[in-house]
This record gives C-alpha cells, structure tokens and sequence, in this order.
C-alpha cells in the first residue's frame, strides 16, 4: 500500500539512478517514486531531464536491455525487474508507447498489428475481436483497420501503436510522449480512453508536454529536472506553478526583419492539380499550392489531412500520381533526389530516423560531402553554431536530448544551404524553451534567404511563427491565409511591412 495515495502499489522506483555507457554524469539521481493501481501519474519538464529514461526504467527496458550504470530498486507488482527473466515477462503486465511509432509498427495491416499481442497471449477469438472493436474504435482507426501503416500519417501511426498497447489490457501502462503527434481530437479520445482504464485499475505513468490537455485527467504531476524529480502535488497546485506554466525564456526575441520578396516574384514551389494515392486510397486530391520565396509558410490540418503526404513530394520522397511539382524550377517529378537535395532539405517528424553517425560533427558532414566532397569543415562549423551546437560536436548523436537531436537534424539539412528547408512537426516532444529556441533558428534562416515550409498539426504554432497558414482537411486545402495586417498585393507572394512576420514567445506551441 502507498503511503503517498491509499492505493495498492503497482509500480515503485526507490533511490533509482542510472548513467548511461560512457556518460560522465547521471540521466536519473535518486528517483523515488510509487504509482498505485488506478492511478495517473502526470510527469513533465523540460527537454532532457530525463523522461524517457524514467519510463525506461519503470518498464523494466534499463535492466534488461541496456548497459550502464543502474543503482536502486524497481518493483513491478511486488516483484524486483530483477526477478523477471526477460522483457517477456515484464510484457505480460507493463504496456510501453514509446513517442517513436514507426519503431513499433511491423505488420501488413493496421488491425494485424492491433491484434498480434492479443495472438501472443492465446485470447479467445470472441474475446479478441471484441477488445480490437473497442479500441480500435476509442483510438478513432477502425476506418483504417486494412490500411499498411506505412502509408499512414505520422498522427496515425501514433495511434495504432497505442491502440496495440492498450488492447492487451496490461496492468500498468508507461507512456512516453503518447499524445505528441496527435491532433486535438485525438488527444482527447486517448485522454478519455486512459481515464476509463484507469478507473477499472490499470496504472498509468505517462510523460507529455501537452500540460493543459493530459493534467485533467491526472491524479499527480510530477516535474523532473536534470534527471531529479523536482516537486510532486496534484495538478490544481502545480498548474500554478510558473514554471510549467511559462517554461519559456523570459524575453521576447527581437523581431526578425521582413522578408525581401517581390510582388510579383516566381514561386519557389508549384504544386499543380497534384493528386497521390496509396494503394489506391487517395492522399492528396487535385491540389494546387504557390509559396514564395522568403516565405514562413505553415501547413496545418489534423492527422492523416496530407500534409507530410504533400511535402514528401518535395525533395522526391514521392513522386505525383498526377499533377506536377516545381521546386526552383526543377520538375519534382523526375528529377533524381540527389539534385533535389541541393534546392531543398527536409527535416522529418523524428529527427533520429536522420541520425547514424558516431559523431555529432560526422552527422552534419555526410549530407554535405554527398554534394559537395571537397568542402571543408567550415561549414559544419557553421550549421553547428546555427543551431546553438557547435560545443556538442564530438558528441554521440543518440546520447542528445531530444530538442538537441531536433536542432542537429536541422543542421544536417542547412550545412547543404537548400532555397528551400522542409520541416514535419519540428517541435513535436520539445517543452516551450526548446520549442522557442527550434523556431527562432528558422526565423534566422528565413532572414538568410530560405524559404521554410513548416508542416505542424498546431494552429497555435502557425499564428505564431508563420507569415502564412495553409490548412488542410483530406488531401485538399480548405484555408490560405497571410497572418498580417495589412493585405501586401493581390497574388499573396510579397511581405507586407505591416506587421513584424517573426516574434519569440513564451507561449508554448503545445
């Protein structure tokens, strides 16, 4: 029993530590920490304090599958992680979403990956297909069940790697940043979803940015910090807390200066009647867009509208099943990736499928040798200082916080100096600060020149970064709008004076 709720303990870390494998210094310090059965444990903080090494821990993932330094106790139900004889059996009690989907997604269909835990188990067919209609239902993918995940949306695929965890009905759930490609319909439906579980018992460790949205259903917060838990109270007290409330930097950043756009300039991309379909189901449907150069323009739209679908035929990810694609004058259509790769970089919605090097400073130069093998280090030196790195340079890349490993993927792209710098969901899993500090850094490279094309599932974020709002809903565009006050011409392609196009804030884009 919890000496802290009432309630049975499922899951208790005591005097926990852990330093991962050639860190000079601890990820966790002495973490104490019990959840109860039919508990919701809220824990935030800022980028790097250490969040998914406390998930990883309370799963049992550090004990059994990595190396380091781990110090103190972990109880899962009564029983050491030490007493399981493998992540099997810790499996069979712990249900793990981890903010990475494509990681998780294996199988042909979305409902054969749903249903392989339950295979596993040996759960009785009836049983079976009926869990798998309700959560497949309560996560809003039921209309998706005989689609491959590769073709979903990054927000989709979010989804079905948590319906396959919740579906086995596990007795703690730990999720990491669960919620942080979803829209805010779907945010919610999982919100709803975790608080029914949790009233029939299931305990629930969950780490998010998403403050406002995940607090309302949690009994605790919890604020982590340099791998130490800072506070512990219920949401009301530390929704108060200023910290969390305004995690940002205290000043504003400057304005940035308008872009030097003519009216009346080309665009920079053309997008004309553009049509893509997979596997028969249409993504994108007669689609006309123009950005011009100079431009902050932010994509938006719920999960699956298209946007990635849109921007991947960009750079020649995909190619148009009708239609055509112009970027700098150079027919996205047919024109090999390699010479697209000199007009326009794209950042994708993790950065650590970018990241292989061994070295921070080996990462940035393997874009830029592919075009360019005889540059020098220069400009990695550059794209590193950009991005606020260049002190980072002999690091390991995996061993980054994520809003470090967000700027580095950053990085990569501009050392190649593209026109054109395509981001999807550039500030997913980052708290305010950080957040702040990735949108700044594009503000700075629009003042150099480039053109930035932002895909994010956040109107917030749009209004208050770009200098124009592209919404999308099922494959077409619905909205365009330039976010100023005065309309600088009729064709939309130059900036108008009437409003600074780029301020800081501390508002978090979550």
């Amino acid at each position: 029993m919890s000496p802290e709720t009432g309630r049975k303990t499922a899951l208790s870390l005591r005097g926990v530590s852990y330093t991962y494998p050639g860190s000079g210094s601890p990820a966790l310090d002495g973490i104490d920490l019990e959840i109860g059965r039919g508990e919701i444990v809220f824990v935030t903080g800022p980028t790097g304090a250490g969040k998914t090494t406390l998930c990883l821990a309370a799963s049992g993932i550090l004990h059994h599958e990595y190396g380091g330094t781990l110090e103190g106790s972990i109880t899962i139900l009564d029983r050491s992680v030490r007493d399981y004889r493998s992540m099997g059996g810790i499996g069979r009690h712990v249900g793990v979403v981890f903010d990475d989907a494509d990681a998780q997604l294996i199988f042909s269909t979305v409902e054969e990956e749903v249903a392989s835990g339950l295979e596993n188990l040996g759960i009785p067919r009836a049983e079976m297909q009926q869990r798998l209609h309700d959560v497949m239902e309560a996560t809003g993918i039921a209309d998706l069940a005989d689609r491959a995940p590769h073709t979903l949306s990054g927000g989709q695929k979010q989804r079905v790697a948590i319906a396959a965890t919740l579906v086995l009905g596990t007795e703690i759930l730990v999720l990491d940043e669960p919620t942080a490609e979803l829209d805010a319909e779907a945010t919610g439906a999982v919100s709803m979803l975790l608080r029914r579980l949790a009233e029939k018992g299931t305990a629930v460790l969950i780490v998010e940015q998403k403050l406002n949205e995940l607090a309302a259903i949690a009994d605790r917060m919890v604020l982590i910090e340099g791998g130490t838990i800072m506070r512990v109270g219920s949401p009301a007290e530390m929704m108060q807390d200023s910290v969390l409330r305004h995690p940002g930097p205290g000043n504003a950043r400057p304005p940035v200066p308008a872009a030097a756009s003519a009216c009346g300039a080309a665009p920079i991309v053309s997008v004309r009647d553009l049509v893509h379909r997979y596997d028969g189901v249409t993504a994108i449907g007669g689609l006309d867009l123009q950005v011009a150069p100079g431009e902050i323009v932010a994509v938006v739209g719920e999960n699956g509208s298209g946007k990635t679908t849109l921007v991947k035929h960009f750079n020649g990810l995909l190619r148009p099943t009708r239609g055509s694609v112009i970027v700098d004058g150079l027919d996205a259509g047919s024109v090999s990736i390699a010479e697209l790769a000199r007009h326009v970089g794209l950042v994708f919605q993790n950065p650590d499928t970018m990241l292989f090097a061994e070295t921070v400073e080996e990462e940035v130069a393997f874009g830029l040798k592919n075009i360019d093998p005889g540059s020098t280090g220069e400009p990695i030196d550059a794209a590193l200082r950009e991005v606020g790195l260049l002190h980072r340079k002999a690091a390991y890349p995996r061993s980054l916080s994520r809003g470090e490993r967000q700027r580095l993927a950053i990085a990569c792209v501009i050392a190649m100096r593209p026109r054109v710098i395509v981001l999807d969901e550039p500030t997913t899993g980052l708290d305010a600060r950080e957040a702040a500090r990735v949108m700044e850094t594009l503000g700075r490279l629009r003042q150099d020149g480039h053109t930035i094309v932002m895909v994010t599932h956040d109107m917030l974020l749009g209004e208050e970064y770009a200098d124009r709002i592209v919404r999308m809903e099922q494959g077409r565009i619905v909205g365009d709008r330039r976010m100023y006050e005065e309309e600088p011409c009729p064709k939309l392609c130059s900036i108008s004076p009437g409003r600074a196009p780029f301020t800081a804030s501390t508002r978090s884009p979550n």
